[in-house]
């Protein structure tokens, strides 16, 4: 087996865990099954779930077994961790669709099953092949009774509230409902439940899910007597101090549908100089070398670095042909060119609407070409904002249908930041 520990810590996936000599050790002399658990609360990842996803695509070229979860169980109860207020009640039917959709994202970038001995159909050799299951599986035929006396009686209600998630919600007004209480216990069993039906010896997770996982990791101690392991990773931000994949316009999404090849290029690109090398690092494939080569650019040199992670992290979510379409439109817009209008982010604006007439600041911070109505004023103010190519520096300019061209208006921020707008008839 390849050193993946030592692979994954340089690349700077590795926060906490749980023995790392022991981790690295079993990683190095044996086929490792682990496993990452994913709440379906939506029917597309985004890319801060793009850390997880890499570390166990690593772990799968080396050898190493990933399982990956969705909590259809657990997403009927919510994780408290991080949350100000319980999360919305979803059907069990919403929760399933968002799975497969969820799978079909996860597959571009792991070999998965829905089982793990189906895998003759595989390219990859079977024994790397990883399942995909929905805990909802075991979880929601549990006999509460049952489960109570023997899961819960490992779990001491002292020890829980200390956790961070719990803690943060206890001290709110809305405080901490027992269904969300639960949420631990569900969480660790999964993990006594995957080691004894598949042998799952490491769980990795966000560092906000520490306390979770090695509740999951002691319960398999109590019960089976056997010690497995936990390994977290840090939880992104950018040098901002934006959390990561967060805009303006909304989360960066993995679905083509929701944030198009074209916008999720131009996520990357524009990312800040001093996150490059990381990113590289954390969202690519490339060797370290050739990080280190590209993080260590500066200056307008930089722009190689960005294009290349931009590719890179595109060709991995949506493919090369989308890659390469998407890289196209953006050098074109950079370099004046046209620009594809196909491959160009678009909103669509009702007729009524901008017959009422719009600010200009107002239009383009409701894009996402500025982060807020007085990132707007600026942009304006310092001859940075165009419709239809044509500039605009008066910050009370009301854009109206006088200005459309083709039923349309093109805003652009800047030399190279473009955004379409559609007017719809109401």
């Amino acid at each position: 087996m390849d050193n993946v520990f030592e692979a994954l810590n340089e690349r700077g996936f590795i926060k906490q865990v749980t023995i790392a000599e022991q981790v690295a050790r079993l990683l190095a002399e044996k086929q490792v099954t682990y496993y990452v658990g994913f709440d379906p609360t939506a029917p597309s990842l985004h890319v801060g779930s793009l850390v997880p996803i890499m570390a166990m695509a690593h772990l799968q070229r080396a050898g190493h077994k990933p399982i990956a979860i969705i909590g259809g169980g657990t997403t009927m109860i919510g994780d408290p961790t991080d949350k100000t207020e319980m999360r919305p009640m979803l059907s069990q039917e919403q929760i399933s669709a968002n799975g497969k959709d969820i799978l079909a994202q996860l597959q571009r970038y792991l070999n998965l099953d829905n089982t793990l001995a189906n895998a003759e159909n595989s390219q990859e050799t079977p024994s790397r092949v990883g399942g995909f299951f929905n805990n909802a599986d075991w979880l929601l035929s549990i006999n509460y009774i049952g489960f109570l006396r023997d899961i819960g009686k490992h779990f001491r209600v002292n020890e829980m509230i200390r956790a961070e998630g719990y803690r943060q919600r206890l001290d709110r007004e809305l405080g901490l409902s027992f269904l969300e209480f639960n949420y631990q216990l569900l969480q660790a069993y999964d993990y006594l439940y995957l080691f004894r039906e598949y042998g799952c010896q490491l769980q990795l997770g966000g560092d906000d899910q520490w306390g979770n996982i090695l509740a999951g990791v002691d319960l398999v101690r109590r019960i089976e007597g056997e010690r497995v392991h936990a390994v977290t990773f840090p939880l992104l931000t950018t040098a901002s101090g934006a959390k990561m994949g967060k805009t303006a316009g909304g989360a960066v999404w993995l679905d083509a549908e929701r944030t198009s090849p074209y916008e999720f290029y131009q996520y990357w690109i524009n990312v800040d100089d001093r996150d490059v090398s990381r990113f590289l690092a954390y969202f690519t494939f490339l060797p370290m070398d050739e990080v280190r080569r590209l993080g260590s650019l500066e200056d307008e040199a930089i722009r190689e670095a960005k294009e290349v992670l931009a590719y890179e992290v595109t060709q991995l979510a949506h493919g090369k042909a989308e890659a390469d379409k998407a890289q196209a439109a953006s050098r074109a817009a950079f370099g004046g060119g046209n620009l594809d209008e196909a491959e160009m982010p678009r909103s669509v604006i009702a007729a009524e609407r901008l017959n009422g007439g719009i600010p200009i600041m107002a239009l383009f911070h409701e894009v996402g070409l500025a982060n807020s109505r007085s990132e707007a004023r600026r942009l304006v103010q310092q001859g940075g904002a165009y419709i239809n190519e044509k500039q605009y520096r008066a910050i009370d300019m009301i854009v109206g249908t006088d200005l459309l061209e083709d039923n349309a208006l093109l805003l652009r921020a800047g030399k190279k930041r473009y955004h379409r707008i559609v007017l719809i008839e109401n």
